[in-house]
């Protein structure tokens, strides 16, 4: 690999060249992430799956400018203009940008107005105004006209001269580069509304008259101002100069490039000329190319924010906690249709389904009970699983009384069924279930869906999940590789059992392809289940390279081999086998047995072939064989009688889940059919430059109600439980202790600005609701 290329990501990823170049190496020979961090620390010496990703990125634009680097070094060599000076610059130049500036004058492009006057004869009389201002331009220009290339008179001359000057001031890499600089430290992206789309953009009337430095626009912001700018209701400008008077002649930028050329431009005969070239240089090129330039960049740093906040809310999505195999009874609620039931086993098998009508406008609520009962005794269900949708509410409260009424102690879930739909209707659901009505799937999904949120969340598209920001703004296949990577590595970090892994889920699989995958699924259906991860290379188009990247993913949990059933890859068996011998135990003995594998040390039984880095890994593998890194299932008690947005009255204190986590703060759900937001200043009493800091989607937590707009259903949080709504006193019960009227005590911590730049509570939810 380039050395410069190593030693740049090196930097930027502040780790050694070694580890660049070993990484890259076994990137380039086919190995995936998730393998090379769990399974490379010792070559690597711990890059983790975040740095590989990065490097991965970063390695393929990097590559990207050296074929691009190449490709003009070759083009203005065989111009004959390749000078060493120009040579040494386009080596050392460090982004795309500077490598086009650099290429701009030798560019291959139409025929200008300054190639023009240049063929005209025009040169030597720009260059002659351009370095001597005693020149007299009119008189200079007489010695210049020629009626048979155009130049008919001193003002034709004169314009193609300025033209042949603008050119060369446009296409200068050094002043292009000290203007780009200046803009994005001081520039302001200026947004305004197209006249007579006041009404019909309504929506974005935060932004009808709104100006920051475009150097500090957040993404949220700058993808809402974007989209305003497609749909035609807002206009967009990059102003160079923003505390300058609107009156103003001239821009700073045109003095820098006076200044960058060394010119006094005063009363000499050729200044007006020399001006002029500079004001329409800067005006007409420049500006239009670098505001272009610029805001492309805005899209792309807004939209690779955007991407990374979608990413970091599905991974807390799909690394939620697990309920585990235990046979649970899905409840898709409905009002007419009724609410669609499905109970699954602990493996997620379907056992039974049936169609009952609690809610309006039926009523059965006996015929809904015998039913539900009736499945319940029958599978022995201990957890009931309820879809957040349409009548959830009022479906929860039939579950509960009925369960109260029978006696029995099994606990009810209120589950996101976000994206539910998509998989009911999924060629993938259809050949699951093809007898199954699509209603009937989905309630299938989400008992699926408590009982393992990973494995049956891989069957979606990520972007149906929900938790996105302008998900629908930014680049499809940027977004669509980083969510892949994200489903990968989670995973990749749970693992996967070998005998009830699901096509789809099997596919995430580091090292396996969809054909793969399926080719499992068939070859288990055919032979029954697996005994031991070596089976695998007996399935077809599942080859020794394949084998090493996903067998330390895969578990088989009752086989003959114990290390089958850990994160200990079959490369290593043999040193598990060493150790068991080196400490006279069997291997069996080991697995599980952490007091005893904590006080080996690791150093004891490293050698050439496994370092003291694979061995430590090893023995926390064998310490808890398979361990599952996220958390404990825990879930929130909605309020009892808080149902619909009405409900809720300022002052409330509830119980919640966190659904979503934006730049601007956290929505979450509390039971009513509409997210709430907790805006980043009402997250803590503490200043909070990240949201993600404090909450992340699925936490459960405690809210107060501040604001309630039941019109437009907007529900404004606070987790600041000390908070007092405005205008409001808070009311009795609700758990809330406060007084009406109560003042909130002093805090010592630095409180935020309790209102997002732009506006309200109310401005924020308009800004959410756009994304």
């Amino acid at each position: 690999m380039h050395s410069q290329l190593t030693q740049t990501l090196a930097k930027e990823l502040n780790v050694s060249p070694n580890q660049v170049a070993t990484a890259v190496a076994l990137l380039d020979d086919g190995n995936t992430v998730p393998f090379i961090a769990r399974y490379r620390k010792e070559a690597t010496q711990g890059l983790d799956d975040s740095q590989l990703r990065t490097l991965e990125t970063r390695l393929v634009y990097l590559r990207e400018m050296e074929a691009r680097r190449d490709t003009i070094l070759k083009s203005i060599d065989e111009q004959g203009k390749l000078t060493d000076s120009l040579r040494r610059d386009i080596l050392s130049a460090d982004s795309k940008n500077r490598l086009e500036d650099l290429y701009l004058p030798y560019k291959p492009k139409r025929r200008t107005k300054g190639q023009i006057a240049i063929e005209a004869g025009l040169a030597p009389l720009a260059e002659a105004l351009w370095q001597d201002a005693s020149h007299d331009p009119d008189t200079l220009a007489q010695s210049y006209l020629n009626p048979e290339q155009g130049i008919a008179d001193t003002k034709a001359a004169l314009d193609g001269a300025r033209a042949i000057m603008m050119e060369r001031l446009a296409e200068d890499a050094a002043l292009l580069d000290k203007i780009r600089q200046y803009l994005n430290q001081y520039a302001v992206l200026r947004a305004s509304v197209v006249t007579g789309q006041e009404e019909a953009g309504a929506k974005f009337k935060d932004y009808f008259d709104h100006q920051e430095p475009i150097a500090k626009v957040p993404s949220h912001r700058a993808l809402a101002m974007l989209r305003g700018r497609n749909e035609g209701v807002l206009q967009l400008a990059l102003v160079a100069d923003p505390d300058q008077e609107s009156d103003s002649k001239g821009s700073i930028c045109e003095t820098m490039i006076a200044e960058h050329y060394g010119l006094s431009l005063g009363s000499a005969p050729a200044d007006r000329w020399r001006k002029q070239v500079i004001a329409f240089a800067w005006r007409v090129k420049i500006l239009m190319h670098l505001e272009t330039e610029l805001m492309a960049s805005l899209k792309e740093r807004a939209e690779s924010d955007a991407i990374d906040v979608f990413a970091a809310n599905l991974k807390d999505v799909l690394m939620a906690a697990p309920a585990g195999p235990r046979c649970t009874l899905g409840i898709d609620p409905g009002l007419r249709t009724g609410c669609k039931v499905a109970v699954v086993d602990g493996t997620g098998k379907l056992l039974d389904t049936a169609t009952i009508y609690p809610t309006a406008p039926r009523h059965d609520i006996n015929g809904a009970s015998k039913t539900v009962l009736n499945l319940i005794k029958r599978h022995q269900v201990n957890l009931i699983a309820i879809g957040n949708g349409t009548a959830s509410r009022e479906t929860e409260a039939f579950a509960k009384t009925m369960l109260s009424q029978a006696g029995l102690a099994i606990q009810t879930v209120m589950v996101s069924e976000a994206g539910a739909s998509v998989y009911s209707a999924s060629e993938l659901a259809a050949n699951e279930f093809p007898d199954l009505d699509v209603s009937l799937r989905g309630a299938v999904s989400i008992a699926r869906r408590l009982q393992d949120p990973l494995a049956e969340l891989v069957k979606i598209d990520p972007k149906s999940i929900g938790v996105g920001q302008y998900q629908h703004d930014v680049s499809q296949s940027q977004l669509a590789k980083k969510l892949d990577a994200v489903v990968e590595d989670c995973v990749n970090a749970v693992g996967v059992d070998l005998n009830s892994a699901s096509a789809p889920l099997l596919t995430r699989v580091a090292g396996l392809s969809q054909t793969m995958a399926q080719n499992i699924v068939a070859f288990r259906d055919e032979n029954g289940r697996f005994g031991d991860r070596k089976t695998l290379l007996k399935v077809p188009r599942l080859g020794p390279k394949a084998f090493e990247q996903c067998a330390g993913f895969l578990r088989v949990m009752d086989g003959a081999n114990p290390l089958d059933r850990s994160g200990v890859h079959p490369e290593t068996y043999s040193l598990v086998k060493r150790i068991a011998e080196k400490t006279g135990k069997a291997v069996e003995a080991l697995v599980g047995n952490s007091r005893f594998l904590q006080s080996l040390n690791a150093k004891e039984f490293a050698d050439d072939s496994f370092g003291a880095i694979t061995v430590t890994d090893v023995l926390n593998e064998l310490a808890k064989p398979g361990r599952d890194p996220r958390p404990e299932f825990k879930t929130a008690t909605f309020a009892e009688g808080i149902n619909q947005v009405s409900d809720l009255k300022p002052g409330m204190q509830l119980e919640g889940v966190v659904t979503n986590v934006t730049h601007f703060g956290a929505f979450v759900d509390v039971g009513v059919h509409q997210d709430g937001l907790v805006h980043i200043s009402a997250l803590s009493n503490r200043f909070v430059s990240d949201p993600r800091d404090v909450v992340k989607a699925g936490d459960v937590v405690k809210v107060k109600v501040m604001e309630v707009d039941v019109p437009r259903k907007r529900i404004g949080l606070s987790m600041r439980l000390d908070d007092t709504p405005s205008g409001d006193s808070a009311p009795q019960g609700q758990g809330d202790n406060h007084k009406a009227g109560q003042h909130r005590p002093s805090r010592k911590a630095p409180r935020q600005p309790a209102k997002p730049i732009g506006g309200s509570m109310a401005d924020a939810f308009a800004r959410a609701k756009r994304s």
